[in-house]
C-alpha cells in the first residue's frame, strides 16, 4: 500500500510539473499522419539515403505515430544529407589508423500538403567511431554498421526534437 501512494504521488508530481518523457510529445501544426521521402544524399557515401529515411519511418512508427506512401499524409518529411566526413581518432604509430570516426550532418523539413513548412532542422550531425581492420572488407563492414548507428540516431534526435512542445 506504501509503494502504491508513493507510485501515485510521483506521478502527481511529474504530471503537474510538466515532465513527459522525450519523444512523447505530438506532431507540430496538429499533423495526425506523415510521409517520409528517401533523404537527397550529397555525400560519396552511397544507399545512406535510404537507410536514414527508413530509421525515420521506424521511429514514427515506434511511437505510434502514422506513416503512409507520399502525397497520401497530412505532412511530408523531407531531408538532405549534407555531408559525412571522416577523421582518425586512434592511431599506432605515425601512419596506422586504429580507429575513425564517422561524423553525418542532416537537414529536415516537415511540410503540410501546400508545401508550406511546419517545422525544420537544419545541420543536425552525430558521431560514431569504428575499428580499423586489417582486411579491408572488414573496415568496411565496421564503416557501415557505424552509419547504421548514426543514422538510428539521428531519426531519434530529429523526432524528439520535431515532437517537442516546451
Amino acid at each position: 500500500m506504501k509503494n502504491f501512494l508513493i507510485a501515485i504521488a510521483l506521478v502527481v508530481a511529474f504530471t503537474g510539473c510538466g515532465y513527459r518523457f522525450t519523444g512523447s510529445g505530438t506532431l507540430p501544426g496538429g499533423i495526425q499522419t506523415v510521409s517520409v521521402a528517401i533523404f537527397e544524399n550529397r555525400t560519396a557515401e552511397t544507399g545512406i539515403e535510404a537507410t536514414f529515411a527508413n530509421d525515420l519511418i521506424y521511429e514514427f512508427t515506434r511511437n505510434g505515430n502514422t506513416v503512409r506512401p507520399v502525397g497520401q499524409a497530412d505532412a511530408s518529411l523531407t531531408g538532405v544529407i549534407s555531408s559525412m566526413s571522416i577523421e582518425t581518432v586512434s592511431r599506432k604509430g605515425q601512419i596506422t589508423s586504429l580507429e575513425r570516426q564517422i561524423k553525418g550532418t542532416v537537414s529536415v523539413t516537415l511540410t503540410d500538403r501546400e508545401g508550406k513548412e511546419i517545422w525544420s532542422v537544419k545541420d543536425i550531425s552525430e558521431e560514431e567511431a569504428y575499428g580499423i581492420m586489417s582486411e579491408k572488407v572488414a573496415t568496411d563492414y565496421n564503416k557501415r554498421a557505424a552509419i547504421d548507428t548514426l543514422s538510428r540516431r539521428l531519426a531519434e534526435r530529429i523526432y524528439d526534437r520535431m515532437t517537442q512542445t516546451f
